[in-house]
């Protein structure tokens, strides 16, 4: 049965899932049913986001019929043009404020157990070392928000001021995909190195300074942006 359903946005949220696995194993030739399972990924979103995909020259399709196969020919490209549709601001924010030093290593081990990671140039830095800030910025998974907001505002005494602050937490545009591939770097819990790159790299202040440095970074040791 011919599917007729256009993928408008290989960018959104659950198609991203498709791309990151993609990104992941470039050499891969993959079949459609490859990609279902994952964060609720359908055998119709599969087959919407390969055809545009293919339509925008990033894969090739190869028809061999039962052994047809799909393979990413264009990472480059597809990474240009996703941080171009992307934007950090797309995430819900919640800032405070603690003049305490060492608040990021007591969130992180209060959050052992719990699905967070760091982006920006708090987890960015945990490899370049590049912008010096106090600022910790922190995707974190929670069924409730206000609750477990309230739980280590009391517990870490985190101050809501009138204006800015330096302790960010992230509710994640994208809510299926934001903790795929996710690292540990010197004990802590950081997002893809993709997604460090996509954070930063329309990020202001020097987020496409870091950005470009990271990535340049990755490269120099054989890594990509995966």
């Amino acid at each position: 049965m011919k599917n007729n359903k256009k993928m408008k946005n290989i960018f959104a949220d659950k198609a991203t899932l498709i791309l990151r696995e993609m990104l992941c194993h470039p050499q891969k030739k993959w079949v459609t049913r490859g990609f279902t399972g994952r964060g609720g990924v359908s055998i119709g979103m599969s087959q919407a986001v390969l055809e545009a995909m293919a339509r925008l020259g990033y894969i090739e399709r190869i028809k061999r019929g039962p052994a047809s196969y799909t393979i990413l020919t264009d990472a480059k490209r597809l990474i240009e043009n996703w941080k171009k549709g992307y934007s950090f601001e797309l995430n819900e924010v919640d800032t405070y404020y603690t003049p305490d030093k060492n608040i990021l290593t007591k969130l992180k081990n209060y959050l052992k157990d719990r699905q967070y990671a760091l982006t920006l140039h708090t987890g960015a830095n945990l490899r370049t070392f590049f912008v010096k800030t106090d600022h910790v910025y922190m995707y974190f998974e929670s069924q409730n928000w206000n609750k477990d907001i309230l739980d280590m505002r009391q517990r870490f005494d985190l101050k809501e001021l009138v204006r800015g602050g330096n302790i960010h937490f992230i509710r994640p545009y994208y809510k299926k995909s934001v903790f795929f591939n996710s690292q540990m770097i010197n004990g802590y819990k950081v997002v893809s190195n993709l997604q460090l790159y996509l954070d930063l790299f329309n990020f202001r202040p020097r987020g496409r300074e870091h950005a470009e440095y990271l990535k340049k970074l990755l490269e120099e040791k054989g890594n990509r942006l995966d």
